[in-house]
C-alpha cells in the first residue's frame, strides 16, 4: 500500500473510477451517490488513507468551523482575569463541544487590527468580549458575518449581546449589608468607564438611597480606583484608612472581589476584625473569594451561562436558524460567607452601626 498520506482528491477519483465531483459528495455526503459508487469511493479513501485538508473541507461546506473571540481590554489582566478567564473557558468547552475551533486575540488598543486578523482566517463568526468602540461594529457589519457581544453594551439595536445583569447584583448587595444591620457604607468602585463597575456602583447607590440612606458623612462615601485588582484596592484602603476609621463605616463594599479582598487585607494587617468590626462585600464570586479566610460574601456572575451561551447563539446565527433575542440578561445572586456574617447558614449576625 502507498505510504504516501496526502493525496489529492484527483488521486481518489481516479482509483475510484468516478470524477472529482462524485468522489466529493460522497466525502462531503452532501447530494446523491448510488450505493455502488459509494461503496467504490469509500474503498480507495480506505486504501489510500485519504484525508481532506481542512481547506478542502471548508471550500466544500463554505464553512470553516473556526470562531474568533476578540477580547477588547486596555489593562492587564486579560484572559488571566478572574471573570474573562472564566467566560473564555466556558467558550472554549462548548466551541469543542459543537466541533468549533477556536482563534483567540487580545486587543489592547481597540483597533481594527484584532478584527482584520480574524476575518483573514475565514472565521464563520465573532464573539466580541468586553467593551469595545462604535467603529469596530461598523466595520465588522460590512463584511455580512455573523457575531455577537458578551459583557459590554451598545445603542445599536441590531447587536446580539450578552450581559450581567450588573445595576440588578448591585442592588442585591445593598439589600444584603442593609439587612445585616449596617447604615454606614464605604464603597470602594472600580474604574468608572467600565460597564460593569458602573452599574454595580449605580445598583447600590439606588437601593440605599431608596432604604433612605444617602450620600455623606451620615450614609455612604465612594472613592473610585483606577484599577481593578488587588493591590489597587489595598493601597486604596490604606489611603484612606484614616478616614475610614473617623467616619465610623460598619460596612464596605467593592465593585469587585479583588478589591474588596486588597482592602480586606489592610484592615486585618492594621488588626480591624472581620466581620465583627467591619463587613467586607465583593462582586463576581471568584474561586479565590471562597478561598481567602474570612471567606469573602460576594455576589455571582453566571460567567458559565454566559460563555457557554455564546457559542450557541453565534451557532444558530451561522446556521441561519431563526431570530435570537437582541438583549440577553443573566442574573445574578448573594453568596453569603464569613466576611459579612461569620456564618455558613446564611443569616447576618447583625454586626455594625446601627
Amino acid at each position: 500500500m502507498d505510504n504516501k498520506l496526502n493525496h489529492s482528491l484527483r488521486e481518489l477519483a481516479q482509483l475510484a473510477g468516478v470524477s472529482k465531483s462524485t468522489a466529493s459528495r460522497v466525502i462531503s455526503g452532501n447530494g446523491y451517490a448510488s450505493p455502488e459508487v459509494r461503496e467504490r469511493v469509500l474503498q480507495a479513501v480506505e486504501q489510500l488513507r485519504y484525508k481532506p485538508s481542512a481547506v478542502a473541507r471548508a471550500m466544500v461546506a463554505k464553512r470553516t468551523h473556526n470562531i474568533g473571540v476578540i477580547v477588547f481590554r486596555d489593562r492587564l489582566p486579560i484572559v488571566s482575569h478572574t471573570l474573562y478567564g472564566r467566560i473564555i473557558d466556558e467558550i472554549l468547552m462548548a466551541a469543542e463541544a459543537l466541533g468549533y475551533s477556536i482563534f483567540l486575540k487580545t486587543d489592547r488598543e481597540m483597533s481594527l487590527r484584532s478584527t482584520d486578523y480574524m476575518l483573514e482566517q475565514r472565521v464563520d463568526g465573532l464573539i466580541l468580549v468586553s467593551r469595545l468602540q462604535k467603529n469596530v461594529i461598523d466595520y465588522v457589519k460590512n463584511f455580512n458575518i455573523p457575531y455577537l457581544m458578551v459583557n459590554g453594551s451598545t445603542e445599536d439595536p441590531d447587536v446580539v449581546h450578552l450581559v450581567s445583569n450588573d445595576e440588578a447584583g448591585g442592588e442585591r448587595a445593598a439589600e444584603h449589608l442593609y439587612a445585616c444591620g449596617h447604615r454606614k457604607f464605604f464603597i470602594i468602585a472600580g474604574p468608572g468607564e467600565h460597564r460593569s463597575h458602573s452599574l454595580r456602583l449605580a445598583g447600590f447607590r439606588k437601593r440605599l438611597e431608596s432604604l433612605g440612606v444617602c450620600s455623606g458623612q451620615d450614609g455612604f462615601t465612594v472613592v473610585e480606583s483606577s484599577e481593578s485588582s488587588f493591590d489597587s484596592g489595598r493601597k486604596l484602603m490604606e489611603e484612606h484608612y484614616a478616614a475610614f476609621l473617623e467616619g465610623g463605616y460598619s460596612a464596605l463594599f467593592s465593585t469587585n472581589d479583588m478589591l474588596a479582598l486588597g482592602a480586606m487585607k489592610l484592615l486585618m494587617e492594621r488588626g480591624v476584625r472581620i466581620p465583627e468590626e467591619v463587613s467586607v462585600m465583593g462582586y463576581d464570586n471568584t474561586e479565590v473569594a471562597g478561598m481567602y479566610h474570612p471567606s469573602l460574601t460576594t455576589v455571582s456572575v453566571d460567567a458559565s451561562g454566559i460563555g457557554r451561551d455564546a457559542v450557541s447563539i453565534l451557532d444558530r446565527l451561522i446556521s441561519g436558524e431563526g431570530s435570537v433575542p437582541r438583549l440577553i440578561e443573566y442574573e445574578s445572586e448573594v453568596i453569603v460567607r464569613q466576611s459579612t456574617n461569620g456564618k455558613e447558614d446564611g443569616t447576618c449576625c447583625g454586626t455594625g452601626n446601627t
